[in-house]
């Protein structure tokens, strides 16, 4: 197999701007680092105040490339027999013939859970062993969707083999399966449903889609859907869309860049969306309402968003200890969980005040009631001690753009009333958690 040259990132993609600055240059560092970007003062404000920029939708799609470069290297340099490298040779050979679709197997969300999955347990010196060969089932989905002639041989497991973008194949025998270019033409292929109005997929097929049930996660995905299921989606997706163009065009437009697949939770789930940043380009999201699913799709990507700059950028070196008083959850958060929240809860108040301007129903009160908790947390934030340089300059950006809806305010005293709901809330809390009260900035 053929490897870069250290420290630069795996072949297959290499048409991808690997640094996000043309005169950057190439990654510095060990293999397992991500490069060094550069981030100056105006993309940062423009992330900070939640709004879709050029410069951040660019920002976030560099960095999610370069991180999945760096530990897609990470696997291969730690997989063991030759199997790894013949794999790797027929992804550089769909390269040749269709770079595209090699850059959208490897950067599929489920290909993170994946490398991520396979290099604890490559690591790990006792538990399960590796699945090794779903680097071959990404080599043949690429390859099936270059359309280049190939023969090799894959185990399916569990009656099935998933191949990443596209479906399922399901054998009718056990044991290994031939695999040649004609695959995928045969009557015992599921194809993942995609959703109407672009390139975004429903995916209820990829083991990957959330990681394994032995690590910690907010959500855990529903079971293979029906059509009606499907059908159903489709209804809402298409809602949801339709609300989003209507209410914030660019929110629609980042939301179409950023989203590659969504992966429907299973109906016990508590959370309507969950975002995981292995599976970088995926939100997990409840079934419901389009105007619903408009909102969680709005709130989701901002996590998105915030987890690829922090993964070039420090903004605070707080632990992992809860002690925060959240207005929208019942628990302590720590820091990192109190800024996620904040940054997702003022896009949320910028679309509801959107939609409230263009008469949608009940959206100043959604509007006044997000505002008046994003406003209650920012002070926290601010005043933290363990904010880095450019995390005060975050917080400050976050600021000002909640201060900016003041040019737009509700009608009436609907965000006076919310104001004083949420400090009874906050007494409420207080009386619950005496040891944290201070946190809550009051």
């Amino acid at each position: 197999m053929t490897r870069p040259p250290d420290p630069e990132p795996p072949h297959p993609v290499s048409p991808d701007p690997v640094s996000p600055d043309p005169g950057a240059g190439r990654p510095a560092g060990p293999p397992d680092a991500l490069p060094r970007f550069s981030v100056g003062p105006r993309v940062l404000r423009a992330l900070a105040t939640t709004e879709p920029s050029p410069e951040g939708l660019r920002l976030v799609g560099d960095v999610r490339r370069s991180k999945r470069l760096l530990l897609l290297r990470a696997v291969l340099d730690a997989a063991p027999g030759p199997e790894a490298g013949e794999w790797w040779g027929l992804l550089e050979e769909a390269e040749g013939q269709d770079p595209h679709a090699v850059r959208d197997v490897l950067h599929y969300p489920s290909t993170g859970v994946w490398a991520e999955e396979t290099l604890r347990r490559l690591h790990a010196p006792h538990g399960p062993a590796p699945d090794l060969g779903h680097l071959g089932a990404l080599a043949v989905a690429a390859a099936l969707r270059a359309g280049i002639g190939f023969k090799t041989t894959l185990r399916p497991a569990h009656g099935r083999l998933a191949l990443p973008t596209l479906g399922l194949l399901l054998p009718e025998r056990p044991g290994p399966l031939a695999l040649t270019e004609r695959s995928w033409d045969s009557g015992d292929a599921l194809p993942l449903h995609p959703l109407p109005g672009g390139r975004t997929s429903l995916d209820d097929l990829d083991p990957y889609r959330a990681p394994a049930a032995a690590h910690p996660a907010p959500a855990r995905p529903a079971r293979r859907l029906t059509p009606k299921g499907h059908k159903r989606w489709d209804t809402q997706w298409t809602g949801a869309l339709t609300l989003l163009d209507r209410y914030d065009s660019a929110r629609a437009d980042e939301a179409g860049r950023l989203l590659r697949c969504v992966v429907p939770l299973g109906g016990g789930s508590r959370s309507s969306g969950a975002t995981l940043p292995a599976a970088a380009g995926a939100v997990l999201a409840r079934s419901q309402s389009p105007p619903a699913l408009a909102a969680t799709l709005v709130h989701e990507v901002q996590h998105g968003k915030l987890a690829a700059l922090t993964d070039v950028l420090t903004l605070h070196t707080a632990d992992r200890t809860p002690r925060h008083w959240a207005p929208w959850r019942a628990d302590p958060r720590p820091l990192e969980g109190l800024l996620h929240g904040t940054y997702a809860h003022l896009a949320l108040a910028g679309y509801w005040q959107r939609a409230a301007l263009y008469g949608a129903r009940g959206a100043w009160a959604r509007h006044a009631r997000v505002r008046a908790q994003v406003a209650a947390v920012l002070p926290v934030l601010r005043a933290h001690p363990r904010l880095t340089a450019t995390g005060r300059a975050f917080v400050d950006g976050m600021a000002g753009a909640e201060r900016a809806m003041d040019e737009l305010p509700p009608p009436g005293d609907q965000h006076t009333t919310a104001r004083r709901a949420l400090e009874r809330e906050r007494r409420a809390w207080c009386a619950a958690h005496p040891e944290l009260a201070e946190s809550t900035g009051a």
